[in-house]
């Protein structure tokens, strides 16, 4: 264990931090977003994140805007492991049929008001999945989509704006 700590204190922080045009247009849309969350939720967001079937590249953008470097906590998001305390589904991947029922199971257990946000390609069209033998296609052929976040896979950036289209609808 102590060996473990002087490696770390010797290795220090290798974040890289955001480019400045980045990390400027981060800021703008997190203030909008605080703000628009302050109102509608009065002060935090809980997201619920669904993959009903992707190839996980929309996943690792989504942990990517709860890292320290984009750090979507200090503008009121959080997310959830319970549909019942969520606010937002952010569902991603094109569904199979074998999520169709834990979909909408999940989004049954949403309370209202209900949003949910479709990721990336694979859920707003199906994406290079398409609808096959394995897949039924697009979210909203499952539950109802209020915003769709394109991009394959979208980035944190994207995320954020989809995310604020969401709240201020």
């Amino acid at each position: 264990m102590i060996r473990i700590l002087k490696q770390i204190f010797r290795t220090g922080i290798v974040t890289e931090p955001l480019p400045r045009e980045t990390e400027g247009e981060v800021e703008e849309v997190g203030a909008r977003l605080q703000e628009a969350i302050r109102k509608r939720f009065r002060g935090s967001l809980t997201i619920r994140q669904v993959d009903a079937g992707s190839c996980n590249g929309c996943e690792l953008e989504i942990h990517a805007i709860n890292n320290p470097i984009y750090n979507c906590e200090r503008f009121g998001i959080h997310f959830t492991a319970s549909p019942r305390f969520a606010d937002m589904l952010l569902v991603t991947g094109p569904v199979t049929h074998n999520m169709e029922i834990a979909l909408r199971r999940t989004y049954n257990a949403v309370p209202p008001p209900k949003i949910v946000v479709a990721v990336g390609d694979c859920g707003c069209n199906g994406g290079i999945f398409g609808e096959s033998y394995a897949t039924l296609g697009a979210i909203d052929k499952v539950i109802p989509v209020d915003v769709h976040i394109h991009g394959c896979p979208p980035t944190p950036v994207a995320l954020l704006h989809g995310i604020l289209k969401a709240v201020e609808k």
